[in-house]
């Protein structure tokens, strides 16, 4: 028998340490490094602010609600989360949520989602639990990112053709329903303005990619190469963020041109010059059991969408996030700022890579960012009043096409039919329904498929004892089992059941290659035990693995099996049955 020492002691439980990226440059911070960071701050304020109002309309409240967000969510991440360079704020996969929740529970019981989903995303990250947004698979990632991207696209058409609906609703096919039977009503200013400020985004230069903003950028190069400017002048013009340009000039041209299309002003009546003050949101505990589906999407979808971000950030920077703080310092956002009017918080790719190429080192770019936004809010809001919604239209119009991954529809081949299965399925239900079911449906297909997938890695063959020891060949079975023996797939060792008619002397099962042992094959196991026994044979085992031996002796399934029927490997096995067979009365 295997002479090892007793299973390891579960170490204590350790609940994660809160210690910010930013208490982690305290020391060696200079000034070259605070330069460049508030260079950047400012970069992704200016960026930010167009994006805070559109997401915060399209979500179905003020415009001041995105921008509060953005101030207080983004200082409160950068202050404490657990990456350098990541923004925190509003953010466009959160838009077709905070609709739906407004639509279905009200304004109100939004806030006290995202207050419960706060604390816990923040509970999560306490108890080290930042890892797990890892075990979502990559389909349903896509599968949810696509359909988002297409809803928030659906959801702007209102406003870029300038229709006349009191309120669009927030379920796929009754916007369609509501759009097709308003077509009539379109505004012709309101296409037109839409149009050109999203032709302007496509073409305009993108940050780190010189004179290649797009592949309709790239055509319009080629019939109007006169009609682009120079290398130098690209470059200058590629470091203003093209939705600041089109927010500028279109707001412009529909304050000269007196132009009749909808804005801020004559739907919100504008932005208020002040901080928000503080409020209680109504709260009672039978609201909060209503809420429990909300809290959960809210939460899982800022952790998902954070964690992604930060990790695409790692990537660019070369550096290492702490999830487990990220998340505590996401937790907090989300359970502050809704007593500010606020809605959810959560990493933001596209700001967060802006931050990144404009040259930020540190939390302290984030910090910035949120108060250069504070600043531009304070100064410039009786102007906010002229925006048309039609180019906040096309702003979002762009950041849904920016935002989906596109080319996964045409890999898809590629991938064999589970993947497809789960990332269409996680789209079509995310359009269809909503994100709660979409997300829910595709973790339990990719369970049911990784299930079938590691049964199917599982079997059993028979290894034949004519060479190795001829003498035992009549007496000994020898079976080697592969894989993992678990829930799914404990129907392998039925067959040996059968096998084993007349059942031999002694049956050897080499598990030298079974790198998993759960308590269903564990139980299959000793069915076989059993049976073998009531038909007078003898079952042996060799060659266990560290977590197999574990689990067989927490359950004494070795104290069942004896001493002497516990091997190191096929050779000792072979021996120990040379000698019971010797030691065996004979009839």
């Amino acid at each position: 028998m295997r002479t090892s020492s007793s299973p390891r002691k579960a170490s204590a439980f350790h609940l994660a340490r809160f210690r910010p990226e930013l208490l982690k440059i305290i020391g060696h911070y200079s000034r070259d490094r605070l330069g460049r960071d508030i260079g950047a701050g400012i970069t992704v304020g200016v960026v930010a602010l167009p994006l805070a109002m559109a997401f915060a309309i399209a979500s179905g409240v003020n415009p001041e609600a995105g921008l509060f967000t953005a101030v207080l969510g983004g200082l409160l991440v950068s202050l404490l989360g657990g990456s350098r360079v990541q923004i925190g704020g509003p953010a466009g996969a959160f838009i077709v949520v905070v609709y739906g929740i407004i639509e279905q529970y009200g304004l109100a019981n939004l806030l006290i989602s995202t207050i419960l989903a706060g604390i816990l995303l923040f509970l999560l990250g306490l108890f080290k639990l930042g890892t797990l947004v890892r075990f979502v698979p990559l389909p349903i990632v896509v599968g949810f990112t696509n359909g988002i991207a297409i809803l928030i696209g659906l959801t702007q058409v209102k406003d870029f053709l300038g229709l006349n609906i009191a309120k669009v609703p927030a379920d796929f096919f009754s916007q369609l329903h509501a759009i097709g039977t308003h077509i009539q009503t379109v505004s012709l200013f309101s296409v037109g303005l839409g149009a050109a400020c999203l032709l302007l985004l496509a073409l305009w230069p993108r940050p780190g990619n010189p004179l290649r903003p797009g592949r309709l950028a790239q055509a319009t190069r080629r019939m109007l190469p006169k009609a682009f400017p120079a290398q130098g002048l690209h470059n200058t013009l590629q470091r203003i963020p093209g939705t600041v340009v089109v927010l500028v000039l279109a707001t412009l041209a529909t304050w000269l041109f007196t132009l009749p299309v909808d804005t801020i002003g004559n739907r919100f009546g504008g932005i208020p010059q002040s901080l928000p003050p503080f409020e209680l949101p109504e709260f009672s505990w039978l609201t909060v059991k209503q809420l429990f589906g909300p809290t959960i999407t809210i939460a899982v979808l800022c952790a998902i969408e954070s964690l992604l971000c930060a990790r695409v950030a790692d990537v660019m920077t070369g550096d290492r996030h702490d999830p487990n703080q990220e998340l505590m310092a996401q937790g907090v956002a989300n359970a502050v700022v809704p007593f500010f009017g606020g809605i959810p918080v959560t990493g933001t790719i596209a700001r967060t890579v802006t931050n990144i190429r404009a040259g930020a080192t540190s939390p302290v770019a984030g910090c910035v960012h949120a108060l250069t936004l504070l600043v531009i809010m304070l100064v410039a809001a009786p102007l906010a009043v002229h925006v048309p919604m039609a180019a906040l239209a096309a702003i979002l119009m762009m950041v849904a096409w920016n935002m989906g991954e596109w080319r996964a529809f045409a890999s898809l081949k590629r991938f064999p039919l589970s993947h497809r299965i789960i990332m269409l399925g996680t789209f079509l239900l995310t359009v269809v329904f909503d994100l709660t079911v979409a997300i829910q449906v595709g973790l339990g297909l990719a369970c049911v498929f990784f299930i079938v997938h590691m049964a199917a890695t599982t079997h059993v063959r028979r290894i034949a004892l004519d060479q190795e020891a001829p003498d035992l060949a009549e007496q000994v079975h020898v079976w080697a089992l592969y894989g993992t023996l678990f829930f799914g797939s404990t129907d392998k060792i039925e067959p040996l059941e059968a096998a084993t008619q007349p059942p031999p002397a002694i049956t050897i099962l080499d598990l030298t290659s079974l790198v998993k042992l759960d308590s269903s094959g564990l139980d299959a196991l000793d069915h076989l035990r059993q049976h073998l026994q009531q038909k007078g044979s003898q079952l042996m085992v060799c060659g266990l693995a560290a977590q197999p031996e574990i689990e067989m002796k927490r359950y004494g399934f070795l104290d069942k099996l004896g001493a002497s029927h516990v091997a190191w490997d096929l050779k000792d096995a072979l021996e120990r049955s040379r000698h019971l067979l010797q030691s065996a009365p004979t009839a």
